[in-house]
């Protein structure tokens, strides 16, 4: 393969790569990192990060990076620590907030899910577990 090409090719190559990684990203700049030093599970669209204090639980809601409108939401939230089992209701607490106050494990080991209906959306069965 001479010089010239060895740039077409590469230059195609080039043209390629960078049209198709937009693509490959959904168009969203979106990042599932946590900014509440909680722990991010994605489902769907929604990323839900749980901040797991002793006395007092917050689930954040972000649809594509944005606070998700939390007002008429349900959420159940069911903890796991051993043989323990913790239940409580998180209600609105601002926007893309629910919380709840109570009496909750923290432990490396526990589990948590969180049943979340937010208003024209389907239920979603979302999973923690603290590391």
């Amino acid at each position: 393969m001479n010089h010239t090409t060895m740039r077409t090719a590469l230059a195609a190559l080039a043209l390629a790569l960078g049209t198709a990684l937009p693509a490959y990203a959904h168009g969203d700049n979106h990042t599932h990192d946590p900014r509440h030093g909680g722990m991010v599970t994605e489902v769907g669209d929604i990323d839900y990060e749980l901040v797991l204090r002793p006395d007092v639980v917050t689930l954040h809601v972000r649809d594509h990076g944005q606070s998700a409108s939390t007002e008429g939401a349900n959420a159940k939230l069911t903890v796991l620590s051993g043989s323990a089992k913790t239940e409580a209701t998180l209600t609105p607490a601002g926007v893309g907030m629910l919380q709840a106050k109570g009496s909750f494990p923290t432990a490396p080991g526990t589990k948590a899910v969180v049943l979340v209906t937010l208003p024209g959306k389907k239920a979603a069965n979302v999973r923690f577990a603290v590391k």
